[in-house]
């Protein structure tokens, strides 16, 4: 199996793209430091200039397709986290349905959950958060005393992995039931992404290793390490493959971690 890969000889974003995402009927959306949002159609051709954005977004998630419920409203919406502390209830149209101040600095990370009936962030200010589907704040989670870069919801929805510093914590939403924690790397983790198929989780870390986890914290597999950090990790719908982001450098993997094309 080998990646495909294509790029267009005229860009629309003039700043670094920090955002993509896949939405359930195949479009593509991408947010960059332009300030500006665009959607792609599958054959990478641009359609249109969605929206300008008032601060930069560092994170872009679709509502999830639900089985059975294809044709509902909510799966033509998107969020957006901003380092201005909001994150930006987007649809298909570019039109902007909420905008909620939900942490103080920036929201680095944000992700529905795997029914769509709760969405997560983190910040920089240490904080994990869930909000229901209207943008309303269902609950504080934890708080720590460092940056959070990254959130993953448990396929049950009853947890949050997240990643602080180079440990990974999986944190049940029930107050009284105890966490899981870690040291995953040896430097900064910077992406999670927990499979809803297989379960099993695989971060990426400036330490510049891509690794997969069972849901106990135990690890499966390490790779060697790449010339520059890991910037993004994740795992294909089915899971049985993965995909991992460095520099200039795109993997596609087997879920025992294995490259298949590089």
């Amino acid at each position: 199996m080998r990646l495909k890969v294509s790029s267009q000889r005229q860009h629309q974003h003039k700043e670094v793209a920090t955002a993509v995402g896949w939405s359930f009927a195949n479009e593509l959306v991408s947010c960059s430091d332009d300030k500006t949002i665009w959607r792609w159609s599958m054959n990478q051709e641009p359609v249109a200039q969605l929206m300008e954005v008032d601060g930069y977004v560092t994170a872009l998630d679709w509502f999830p397709a639900v089985a059975g419920k294809s044709g509902r409203k909510e799966q033509e919406i998107f969020v957006v986290s901003c380092t201005d502390g909001t994150f930006k209830v987007v649809n298909k149209a570019g039109r902007i349905e909420k905008s909620v101040d939900a942490h103080k600095g920036a929201v680095i990370s944000l992700r529905w959950d795997y029914n769509g009936t709760a969405l997560a962030t983190v910040g920089e200010d240490g904080v994990v958060k869930t909000w229901n589907r209207a943008g309303m704040l269902r609950s504080t989670i934890t708080q720590i005393d460092q940056s959070i870069h990254a959130v993953a919801w448990a396929p049950d929805g009853n947890s949050l992995l997240f990643a602080a510093g180079k440990e990974l914590i999986i944190k049940p939403l029930q107050p009284s039931t105890k966490q899981t924690q870690w040291k995953a790397h040896d430097a900064v983790v910077t992406s999670v992404d927990w499979n809803v198929v297989n379960n099993l989780i695989v971060s990426g870390a400036e330490d510049c290793r891509y690794k997969i986890w069972d849901a106990f914290g135990r690890q499966l597999y390490a790779s060697a390490p790449f010339d520059f950090a890991v910037t993004a990790v994740k795992w294909c719908q089915s899971g049985a493959y993965f995909a991992v982001g460095s520099f200039n450098m795109l993997r596609l993997c087997d879920r025992t971690g294995w490259a298949l094309s590089r």
